[in-house]
């Protein structure tokens, strides 16, 4: 593949103009990147599927295409379709008995049997979105792009507004860019938000009426709806350090504020003996402060590209993780290629995490048993094949596997009868992508 015009890699956006910058160094853009020829569209599409056996299971289509305006204008526009279906945790513990959950609308219940992690079963959702970006020059050496992005779920609506502006010098060799983003979401779940540490209500025969089941849930609900505003800043740096070596360092800071709860997860509290007393709703901080460091070398070997890339992240909810993300491009002279690939993940607790709480200790400010932000390793192994057609056009094939172990972390003490329960399960998931370039 020829690049007809090299004003493209000039106006991409800071992280795709790094992608292709890797092989149009040595010579030899990659082949299975998008073909710009001046006035005509170019398409790419994609389909993702990804499997939590036992758990969710999600399914994505992405459609991609951008066109060239002049000498250095590109418009870029981004539709994805996707739709989740299955199981997820919902935060309460396992126990030795079996478990009665209400639904998180309040319209009907589920039981979960004995020495199984709770699962909400009910967990179904799509979401459609929608990004378009312009990218063009201010001079032969500086650029901007704007963007802006839309995304609508079932219950969950966020929109986005960003902008990047990237200079080179040192004969091009040099880059730095900055970028900012803002952003505002909003929740609003069937049943309304609840309130936070209010009880779970579970009709177990102790309402006489549906009416008066009813008046004790919407006793637990707040606000039909509640928003998160999002503002960001990016601050990047690239340089070419030969023929074979690229590197990229970025800096970036976040602040958060808002309703940043999950509305769907629940904590359980438990006696000195372990068994369930109570099931609440969780509460989490409305606002999280994060920062990040990311750097990325990318090396060209006889017959292939390695990259390795380190990331560093912490925000004040106490979070810190390290990701540290490897990739091997070996090509060939018929356009095909394989990528193996390996990502290592670590992450502490947030200070509020905590996978139970007790009947005999008061309650505390913010509380969540939500994995997510719980002390874990996971690692990604995969692997990456990609092909030309008789008709140029180019498809690219990827399986990965996922393996996700929390650990203990910020346990409550003086309770027993947990030993033999599984408090910290393992979660495992399996990706499928395939992408066509049109």
């Amino acid at each position: 593949m020829q690049l007809k015009n090299n004003n493209k890699i000039k106006n991409m956006s800071l992280a795709d103009k790094l992608t292709i910058a890797a092989t149009a160094l040595i010579g030899s853009v990659n082949s299975l990147q998008a073909e710009v020829n001046d006035g005509e569209w170019n398409f790419s599409a994609s389909t993702l599927l990804y499997s939590e056996p036992d758990r969710v299971s999600a399914a994505e289509f992405i459609v991609n295409a951008n066109k060239e305006y002049g000498d250095s204008s590109i418009f870029n526009f981004k539709l994805v379709v996707d739709s989740l279906t299955g199981a997820s945790a919902n935060g309460a513990i396992e126990q030795s008995t079996p478990q009665t959950f209400t639904r998180p609308s309040g319209n009907g219940q589920f039981v979960i049997d004995a020495n199984n992690t709770p699962l909400d079963d009910t967990f179904r959702d799509s979401r459609i979105q929608i990004n378009a970006s312009w990218s063009d020059q201010f001079t032969e050496e500086s650029r901007y792009t704007i963007a802006s992005n839309i995304s609508k779920e079932y219950d969950f609506s966020s929109f986005s507004v960003n902008g990047e502006i990237a200079k080179d010098f040192n004969q091009k060799n040099s880059t730095l860019s900055v970028g900012l983003s803002f952003g505002q979401d909003e929740y609003s779940p069937e049943g309304d938000l609840p309130i936070a540490f209010s009880s779970m209500v579970i009709d177990q025969g102790q309402y006489s009426t549906r009416d008066d089941f009813w008046t004790a849930y919407h006793a637990t609900r707040g606000d039909a709806s509640d928003s998160i505003s999002t503002s960001e800043i990016l601050l990047g740096f690239t340089q070419v350090i030969n023929r074979q070596a690229l590197m990229q360092f970025n800096y970036s800071y976040s602040n958060a504020e808002g309703y940043l709860t999950d509305p769907f997860k629940i904590l359980s509290v438990v006696d000195t003996t372990g068994n369930t007393q109570n099931l609440v709703y969780e509460k989490r901080p409305d606002s999280k402060k994060q920062q990040s460091i990311f750097g990325l070398l990318k090396y060209h070997l006889d017959q292939s590209i390695f990259d390795i890339s380190y990331r560093y992240l912490t925000n004040d909810w106490e979070i810190k993780s390290s990701t540290l993300d490897m990739h091997w491009h070996f090509f060939s002279d018929d356009n095909s290629f394989w990528e193996p690939h390996v990502r290592l993940y670590q992450q502490d607790a947030a200070d509020f995490y905590t996978p139970y709480l007790t009947n005999t200790t008061a309650l505390p400010e913010f509380a969540s048993a939500d994995y997510r932000i719980g002390k874990m390793s996971a690692y990604t192994v995969g692997l990456k094949y990609g092909f030309q057609l008789s008709n140029e056009d180019k498809v690219e094939i990827r399986f990965e596997y996922y393996k996700q172990t929390p650990e203990q972390a910020n346990q409550p003490q003086g309770v027993s009868g947990l030993s033999e329960l599984e408090l910290y399960p393992e979660v495992d998931a399996l990706i499928l992508q395939v992408n066509y370039f049109f």
